[in-house]
């Protein structure tokens, strides 16, 4: 229904964006990679896709249209909706997805939260194909995100684990094995990144 949308980014969560077009505000839920990329207070373009059950109504929204696609072909894998498709590129690049993909490496596939081996294996058999069409030159430039202060980038970490599909509980056992081991001084982005490949 919708392809892209271009506004004003006024709102910006790991977990989801506020793009404001002639003052309605679009509620957006996109990967990780889009939240680091793209600029709080800037104009942009999130190429989107509108999930529509029963009584829920969601926009996903995606940096590229590439990701789009990616998005795309992942959930109508079966087994994998909107949210694991967020998973997904939220905890790989883009690039490391279809190389996984390509090379039939279920372990990497796998290391997504929500994705077991029976789905990894669907994964390969029904994309291998299809994933040769998408065209990546390589991996998306990420921008550094500003180190929050802590407790603020553990809730905002939190949050977005929660989102994924993680336990209140499970998401701050992970953050507190994640800090112990690698330090306080990570971004949000990347304190996600690691819970989900982690679990």
């Amino acid at each position: 229904m919708y392809y892209y949308i271009r506004g004003k980014l006024t709102k910006k969560l790991p977990t989801f964006a506020v793009l404001e077009v002639q003052g309605i505000g679009y509620e957006v839920r996109w990967p990780l990679n889009a939240f680091s990329l793209l600029n709080e207070g800037e104009e942009c373009t999130l190429y989107t896709y509108l999930y529509v059950k029963e009584d829920v109504q969601q926009l996903y929204g995606f940096a590229t249209e590439n990701d789009r696609s990616l998005f795309l072909l992942l959930i109508s894998v079966s087994g994998i909706g909107p949210s694991t498709g967020l998973a997904f590129l939220s905890s790989l690049s883009s690039s490391e997805i279809c190389s996984a993909i390509m090379q039939e490496d279920s372990k990497t596939i796998q290391s997504v939260k929500g994705i077991g081996a029976k789905t990894a294996q669907r994964v390969v058999i029904e994309l291998r194909d299809k994933i040769s069409k998408l065209q990546y030159s390589g991996e998306l430039t990420q921008t550094t995100v500003a180190a929050a202060p802590d407790n603020a980038k553990v809730d905002e970490a939190m949050d977005a684990l929660v989102a994924l599909g993680f336990t209140r509980a499970g998401a701050q056992k992970s953050i507190k094995l994640i800090i112990k081991k690698n330090g306080s001084d990570l971004s949000v982005e990347k304190l996600i990144k690691l819970a989900l490949k982690n679990n």
